[in-house]
């Protein structure tokens, strides 16, 4: 996939276009075909670097940000979209969505609800401090995640858990648990999953 690259010269900015459907490989390998040719034409120009399309990890941008900075020494800036939105959150993850039954919940829990269900769950609304939800597989919470979500129930750790604004003081994939110091500052657009028996906590774009 050569063309999951595109790149493109602009007066303020270069912009490197990355395919929505590409791959963290194809995208590495792209660049690294394409890079070369466009430090030549840099020469002594600081012309800033915007990377847009694809929305990436955290690690993904590292890399990305990395490798750039290899060929060129500038500026770059990973111009993610501004909002997310229902199908943005499901494409970040859709192969783990689509080998499930996924529910989805209109409106927010308050204090002392819970909802429990078979496959995965998109809440569109808030889950509120007191309130729970329970899954056999992924969880998404289109907007603040505040209460408690336990996802992969039935001992699934390649379940995730999504959510807009992460504040919760616990989380639960499988058997694992993580506790989050109140302290802790709200994390936009967070993605939980489980590596080597740990939970971690990712980002689907920077702020």
């Amino acid at each position: 996939m050569n063309n999951c690259v595109n790149i493109n010269l602009k007066q303020d900015y270069n912009i490197i276009k990355i395919s929505e459907e590409a791959t963290q490989e194809q995208i590495v390998e792209s660049l690294l075909e394409k890079l070369p040719e466009l430090k030549n034409l840099y020469q002594d120009k600081k012309t800033p670097i915007k990377v847009v399309g694809k929305i990436l990890k955290n690690k993904e941008i590292e890399e990305i940000q990395k490798l750039i900075k290899n060929y060129i020494d500038v500026e770059i800036k990973f111009d993610m979209p501004q909002t997310l939105g229902l199908a943005g959150i499901t494409k970040a993850f859709e192969k783990e969505i689509n080998f499930s039954e996924t529910k989805f919940y209109k409106g927010s829990l308050r204090s002392g609800q819970k909802i429990e269900t078979e496959g995965s769950i998109i809440i569109l609304g808030d889950v509120n401090s007191g309130a729970e939800v329970v899954a056999s597989e992924n969880i998404v919470v289109l907007g603040n995640l505040r209460g408690l979500a336990h996802a992969g129930a039935k001992g699934n750790q390649k379940a995730i858990i999504s959510a807009g604004c992460l504040e919760t003081v616990q989380i639960r994939i499988a058997n694992i648990v993580k506790q989050l110091s109140r302290e802790t500052a709200p994390q936009q657009f967070a993605y939980v999953y489980v590596e080597k028996n740990n939970i971690i906590i990712d980002m689907l774009r920077e702020k």
